[in-house]
């Protein structure tokens, strides 16, 4: 049994609340939120017993084995960090961090405390993400040449929203760019260049983003975001003996098909648990029942591979991105 409290209590908490309900051994212990108000109501919806009105009442509670942390981009350093130094295990909604080096504080943070910590990619957990990754590694379609993948949708066009604002970690790249990164790092590791192009909005967060990553011996990832335009959400992983067409939205697919030279198209699908997010929140609490600081399907360090492409593509945009209260005072 592990007891979950979760830091945030908008939409995506409540989103991965309603799959926590799904998983086995979980419990809904505490949310803490800046309103205390807004925790109890939340608590009240998704069967929390405890509601704080401040995220370190809820790393104080000793009752807590671990804490997801589901505010905006830019609070994630300044609440899992203290959350860690409390001893709590944390899971941290992507992107990770706003900046790479705030990741990396967070990652030797984790390290020194001994604590588990693991970036919410929950993609890389579902059952149908892991079968395209099992037949790749088994060689259905050759060695992987080629990655493309897409996600962009119209942002909501009040620019006070928090995907147009620095101040949350808004932009194109850390919602939604993070994911075709991931995706490709899932599959062909860290690449050896990044280039990018792209445009600002006016409040200086990315509005859209083309981002091309390469590989020694010549593997590529063609990757594409926007809060401009929407995309086809689609992914493809091409090989030198054939290709997998992953089917929309390819973060969370219906299904791939897998095109063998030779061989007729296989259409491969696999059944998932509520809206997906039951899979990792299940293999967190594998993580803490073995003993385990760092999952072995989304260790730290990948995050911090994946972090560093990011932070890469933002800066060489101009795009504004910066952690809340990091680095802190000297």
């Amino acid at each position: 049994m592990s007891r979950w409290g979760f830091v945030g209590a908008g939409g995506i908490a409540a989103t991965v609340a309603r799959d926590l309900a799904l998983t086995e051994g979980a419990e809904a212990l505490a949310v803490g939120s800046r309103n205390l108000t807004r925790a109890r109501s939340f608590a009240a919806e998704h069967g929390f017993e405890r509601a704080y009105g401040s995220y370190a009442e809820l790393f104080a509670d000793d009752d807590v084995d671990v804490v997801y942390v589901a505010t905006p981009h830019a609070q994630h350093h300044a609440v899992a960090r203290p959350a860690m130094e409390a001893g709590r295990a944390v899971l941290v909604e992507k992107s990770f961090t706003v900046s790479s080096a705030a990741a990396v504080d967070l990652v030797a943070v984790a390290r020194e405390r001994g604590v588990f910590a693991m970036e919410a990619m929950w993609t890389r957990f579902l059952p149908l993400v892991r079968r395209l990754v099992d037949v790749v590694a088994d060689g259905a379609i050759g060695e992987v040449r080629v990655v493309q993948a897409d996600f962009g949708f119209p942002g909501p066009a009040d620019g006070t929203d928090r995907l147009w604002d620095p101040a949350q970690g808004g932009g194109a790249m850390l919602d939604l760019g993070v994911y075709p990164v991931s995706f490709a790092h899932l599959l062909l590791g860290p690449p050896s260049t990044v280039q990018v192009t792209g445009s600002l909005a006016a409040t200086g967060v990315d509005a859209d983003a083309g981002v091309l990553l390469g590989w020694d011996g010549g593997a590529h990832a063609a990757l594409s975001c926007s809060l401009t335009s929407r995309m086809s959400g689609a992914a493809r992983v091409v090989g030198t003996r054939g290709r997998v067409e992953v089917l929309s939205p390819f973060h969370h697919p219906p299904a791939f098909v897998l095109h063998r030279d030779g061989a007729e198209p296989e259409q491969v699908t696999a059944t998932t648990t509520g809206r997906g997010y039951a899979h990792m929140l299940g293999h967190v609490q594998d993580c803490l029942a073995a003993g385990l600081t760092e999952s072995p399907v989304m260790p730290l360090g990948a995050t911090l591979q994946v972090m560093a492409v990011l932070d890469t593509a933002l800066d060489r945009l101009g795009a504004v991105h910066v952690d809340e209260g990091f680095p802190p005072p000297a």
